[in-house]
């Protein structure tokens, strides 16, 4: 997608229109002929033929500022379609068995698909502990690829894991399948807590809200709000293409 870049001056914004205009040389005739023609020349200002060309480069200008419009919209609406999320906010769900290994689920309202799914190795017992000693910062690395138009970062298929500096195996993105759309529906009506889904085993959850920050196409982080507002987040996750 090309960058549309914003004028400083509406100037500025029509200086590609500016057109040169080369007059063609007049076949040569009498010294008398071209004196004669001078002195006949139009005194009065209205005799001169110059509205026309303005009212036309006018129009050229207007032509040409609907067309650099209707191109920038339409560059801001291909933009918003091709982000998964609308808004910096998302809904962030820890779930897993107590013996199982956890999974991450990012979502732009409890209703929607999950942009963003991942199951990691870390037992969901051992990620609990750890959230309880403190804050926790989960980092999620791939490759880079050699080709030259590479996959969206938040549909990469593996990530190596690192949970506080310590490498934790690897994650692998996964699709949104029955058991996992009836554990985010189950949690579907929490805005934030933690707990032990009823029925279900020792299947244990987390849910809250998450500030997303995208860095560049290859960087973006997950900060776990704080509802009370004091403190840094809980909960941080960062997504790397190196």
């Amino acid at each position: 997608m090309k960058t549309i870049m914003a004028a400083k001056t509406p100037q500025d914004s029509f200086s590609f229109s500016r057109r040169y205009f080369h007059w063609k040389n007049k076949p040569s005739q009498d010294h008398d002929d071209e004196m004669q023609e001078i002195l006949n020349f139009p005194s009065k200002s209205e005799d001169f033929k110059i509205f026309p060309m303005q009212q036309q480069s006018a129009r050229a200008r207007k032509k040409i500022s609907v067309l650099a419009i209707s191109k920038l919209r339409a560059a801001l609406a291909l933009g918003r379609a091709r982000s998964p999320f609308s808004s910096g906010r998302v809904v962030g769900t820890l779930f897993g068995q107590r013996r199982g290994h956890v999974r991450f689920a990012f979502q732009e309202d409890f209703k929607a698909a999950p942009a963003f799914l991942v199951e990691l190795a870390t037992p969901t017992s051992a990620l609990v502990k750890e959230m309880a000693s403190g804050l926790v910062r989960i980092a999620l690395e791939c490759e880079k690829r050699a080709e030259k138009k590479c996959a969206k970062l938040l549909e990469e298929p593996a990530w190596r894991t690192y949970c506080n500096g310590k490498k934790c195996g690897y994650a692998m993105r996964r699709e949104c399948g029955p058991d996992e759309w009836r554990v985010l529906n189950a949690v579907g009506p929490i805005s934030m807590g933690a707990g032990v889904i009823p029925g279900d085993g020792e299947m244990m959850y987390m849910r809250a809200k998450f500030e997303r920050v995208v860095g560049s196409k290859d960087s973006e982080a997950f900060y776990m709000m704080n509802p009370e507002g004091n403190g840094g987040p809980e909960l941080s996750i960062y997504l790397l293409r190196v």
